[in-house]
């Protein structure tokens, strides 16, 4: 079983807090940021310790990881151990206020190739309703100086909003030549802002939304090939792929999940951190084993968001499981219904699938 070739780095600080995130975030106050970096470094040093091998993808995410001091990057950068691969990829979140020409020198010059912008909206009203920081203008100047200076770049949408105009945004964005566009439906989760609220989400909208999504981007060369991501030819997500793949990674920092090889009758070992305050402490992650049928469940989930599908026959093999025998009279059923695509054992899902994902999954679990 392969080691963890791809890292995941939380940095759980942002300017402002997003009425509709619900991730792990806080405020940078007081020695908040001095204690995280040298937590990290302590975390990184043991983490390479057991897994020394180099890294094929590096992801730097938030929070706002581009909010950090010029100082604060150097040393975030220089606490971890891990050699790169030749042609790593190596990604930073980053809001579009947060960069400058210096500031996408010293990204160059500390290793970052990729950027995924915090975009959301390229619709004034509609950033001011999801409380970014930004406007358009500045949104634009980020896209075009991040291209400029040769960082591979992507850039998040959220679709759907009952102001927003769907198709402006979407061409902006083909517009631009971005190599990546995520591109998402407003989901109100429980205990957000947004929630408090009572915002609800219009599925109706949504869907559409995401269908406009898929014609306009594809028209510009942006093919979706992931439930909620489109990318030109070879400017696919790599490390977004390994959970997709349902592969292994490392992860550091507060609330951070990685997933590691499993040993005995475990397949795989996923550990969650602990908030900031208790990760400050040293307080370990919490753990949990995944049973092979577990994982393979996870794999199908994971492997039906992708264009490319799932092969069960590979899936098989990694688990020491007889899948097929349970899932192809379903797969087949499916197939009929125009939601899944056969070859051999390998299951493609549609585009009428990928609207109906849940559905499809649910039915080929209850299969197995």
């Amino acid at each position: 079983m392969p080691n963890p070739a791809s890292l995941y780095v939380h940095v759980p600080f942002c300017p402002t807090l997003c009425p509709y995130c619900d991730f792990h975030v806080v405020r940078r106050g007081g020695v908040w940021v001095e204690a995280y970096l040298k937590r990290l470094g302590e975390e990184a040093k043991a983490l390479h310790l057991a897994y020394p091998e180099p890294l094929s993808t590096l992801y730097l995410g938030g929070g706002t990881p581009s909010y950090l001091r010029d100082r604060e990057l150097v040393a975030l950068f220089q606490s971890l151990p891990w050699r790169l691969q030749e042609g790593a990829e190596v990604t930073l979140e980053a809001n579009p206020g947060t960069l400058s020409p210096s500031r996408l020198a010293l990204l160059k010059d500390l290793g970052v190739n990729r950027l995924s912008l915090g975009v959301q909206s390229f619709q004034d009203e509609v950033l001011r309703f999801l409380g970014r920081a930004h406007g358009r203008k500045g949104a634009l100047k980020a896209v075009e100086m991040a291209l400029e200076a040769g960082f591979r770049v992507s850039i998040d949408l959220i679709l759907g909003l009952p102001m927003q105009d769907v198709e402006k945004d979407l061409k902006e964005a083909a517009r631009l030549g971005v190599g990546h566009v995520s591109a998402y439906t407003l989901q109100v989760e429980k205990g957000t802002p947004f929630a408090l609220l009572g915002l609800r989400e219009d599925p109706e909208r949504e869907a559409w939304a995401m269908e406009r999504a898929e014609e306009v981007l594809g028209e510009a060369g942006l093919l979706r090939y992931e439930v909620s991501n489109f990318a030109r030819e070879g400017e696919e997500a790599r490390h977004n792929l390994v959970y997709w793949r349902a592969g292994f990674w490392l992860a550091l920092g507060p609330a951070a999940t990685g997933q590691y090889p499993g040993e005995g009758p475990a397949y795989a070992f996923r550990r969650t951190g602990p908030p900031l305050p208790r990760w400050l402490t040293g307080e370990a992650p919490r753990e949990e084993a995944i049973t092979p049928l577990e994982h393979a469940k996870e794999a199908l989930m994971l492997g039906l968001r992708l264009k490319e599908g799932v092969d069960v026959g590979e899936l098989e093999g990694r688990t020491g499981l007889s899948l097929w025998p349970a899932l192809e009279a379903r797969a087949e059923a499916l197939a009929q219904e125009g939601l899944l695509l056969l070859s051999g054992k390998r299951l493609r899902p549609t585009g009428k699938g990928l609207a109906l994902l849940n559905a499809v999954v649910l039915s080929l679990w209850e299969a197995l």
